[in-house]
């Protein structure tokens, strides 16, 4: 062969090499586009700095994708092997990002098609009436100008002694109606109860607890405190409790949006004061939690109680200014709220120019699946208020809460924090709850409790399908801490039926605490402090005393 067929074997040799690895790859990035699905392109990597699983990396990549419209309504999106294959993961990680974001309604999986976006951008585009301007009531005025002279002041604080008064007369009720309804004919004291608010304290980690806490006794006794008088409370718990909800949660918010408080029940208390004059309609769900309706009726507003189904929330064009939900799981019942509701509920809040109180209560305990992301994610107007708490995770006891706050109401709700505790309550509290987060122990005790939850609600979860569907209609859940159920029958034979397991010494929680519809009967089934085998003999005595009222 001469020189000449040499060079010119050289060249179709690499132009056939070369133009078989073009090809190679032109199929890999573009084969699905060819298919009718456009390029894909997802951040994974920038995520992957800020979360710590691949998990929520690509969680909320493509969660924010899709929300930020890069993503679009009918967008095919790669097969669940095709995106590992790119992105360098497990087929596995991808099948459960696809199945959360299905669940939240952001994607639909249609057999034999392929997966699709079927949320639409364009829906939480408000034309927003009021802009992100929040409206105070009288009294929220006053004390976010700093109005403390000539009685004014003190007729605050009336306002909020006369809040706690009908909070803790109510609060005693209801603790006599339990004991009445719980204890009344239990033989010889012995009682099973599935009662809500009792997590297990037995897998607590006291001693690492206890260490914490006299470490901080040390510190706070040989130097002087620099937030003593921060009412917002202990920076590095804020710090601490960002990261946290950044993390697991979704929810990215600034150390300085977020205030310390004593409970969740503070901070419903204190923006019911802020938002609400005499009069005020303020939307509550019913059935609901009944302290954020008595804190409203204590500042003078009219409840206006909203319907709840299968779905959560029936959103409406309500007349108010202030709406309290539980959307990640309704309280009492377990609903998840839907995405098409919640943007239903932003754009009428952006059109009132209302606020939304988002009471996520017990969301942290998800048995399947990850936890639903909160209403607080989606908010592009600056209208919704996150209340998160320690209780169900912590010592039941350590009565610390927080509130995520838009801009626009962050000042006015340190104001009337600050006229109340001049002095953040609990220091030393805070102090080792900041240290226990930054050391990982406060995710540890989490992972923990979740394993030891999970196990428990499958358990109850299906003995009472098995056992009492045919007394109770038993709502579908997959969080939290209780399972809630319907009464099948009137509310004469449920009387009779509760009776007869009193006396066997099986309680519950009567959800008629909960303002049910007059005519209805519900039941909250609590297991967290219960053994799994204290639940098999529970569900089997209500069983055997379920033959005479079925």
């Amino acid at each position: 062969m001469n020189d000449f067929n040499v060079i010119v074997v050289s060249i179709l040799y690499d132009w056939i090499h070369n133009k078989y690895q073009y090809d190679s790859i032109y199929m890999y990035h573009f084969k699905k586009k060819r298919s009718g699905c456009m390029a894909f392109y997802v951040p994974f990597q920038a995520y992957y700095t800020r979360y710590s699983s691949k998990y929520g990396a690509l969680y909320h990549a493509l969660r924010d994708e899709i929300v930020g419209n890069k993503l679009k309504q009918n967008t095919k999106l790669p097969s669940s092997r095709d995106l590992a294959d790119q992105l360098g993961i497990s087929r596995g990680t991808v099948n459960q990002v696809y199945d959360m974001l299905i669940a939240e309604g952001y994607l639909q999986a249609d057999v034999g098609r392929g997966t699709f976006v079927v949320y639409a951008a364009g829906h939480v585009m408000y034309e927003a009436k009021v802009g992100k301007h929040i409206e105070l009531s009288a009294w929220g005025v006053r004390v976010s100008e700093g109005v403390d002279a000539g009685g004014r002041g003190k007729e605050g604080k009336a306002d909020l002694a006369s809040v706690q008064g009908e909070l803790d007369g109510n609060a005693e009720d209801v603790k006599e109606q339990r004991k009445e309804r719980e204890l009344v004919g239990l033989p010889n004291g012995r009682e099973i109860a599935f009662v809500v608010a009792r997590p297990q304290m037995e897998q607590f980690p006291r001693e690492q607890w206890n260490r914490g806490m006299y470490e901080q006794v040390r510190q706070m006794t040989e130097s002087p405190q620099a937030d003593a008088h921060i009412a917002e409370g202990h920076y590095a718990l804020r710090e601490a409790i960002a990261v946290h909800l950044r993390r697991m949660r979704g929810i990215d918010a600034l150390p300085e949006r977020i205030v310390i408080v004593n409970g969740s029940m503070q901070a419903i208390a204190l923006l019911t004061q802020l938002l609400v004059n005499p009069g005020d309609p303020v939307v509550l769900e019913r059935p609901g939690y009944q302290g954020a309706s008595r804190a409203v009726l204590a500042a003078g507003g009219v409840p206006v109680h909203a319907p709840v189904d299968e779905h959560g929330l029936i959103p409406q064009p309500w007349n108010a200014r202030l709406l309290f939900v539980t959307p990640s799981r309704q309280f009492p019942t377990g609903a998840v709220l839907g995405l098409e509701r919640r943007q239903l509920l932003l754009r009428w809040a952006a059109e009132q120019g209302a606020v939304i109180v988002e009471d996520d209560y017990d969301s942290e305990f998800r048995h399947r699946g990850r936890p639903i992301e909160p209403l607080k994610v989606l908010d592009q107007e600056g209208r919704v208020v996150y209340i998160g708490t320690f209780s169900k995770t912590m010592l039941q006891d350590l009565r610390i809460g927080y509130v995520v706050l838009p801009e626009a109401l962050h000042d006015a709700f340190v104001a009337a924090k600050r006229l109340y505790e001049p002095h953040p309550t609990g220091l030393l509290e805070q102090r080792s709850l900041a240290a226990f987060m930054a050391s990982g122990g406060y995710e540890r005790h989490l992972r923990r409790m979740r394993r030891v939850y999970a196990s428990k609600f499958l358990l109850l979860q299906a003995l009472l399908q098995e056992q009492l569907s045919t007394l109770f209609e038993w709502v579908d859940s997959d969080s939290g801490l209780h399972l809630f159920g319907w009464w099948r029958g009137d509310l004469r034979t449920y009387s009779a039926y509760a009776a007869a397991c009193r006396a066997a010494g099986v309680t519950w929680t009567d959800a008629g605490n909960y303002a049910l519809p007059p005519d209805r009967a519900g039941v909250c089934f609590g297991f967290a402090h219960l053994t799994e085998a204290e639940i098999k003999q529970g569900i089997t005595l209500l069983n055997s005393i379920s033959e005479g009222f079925s």
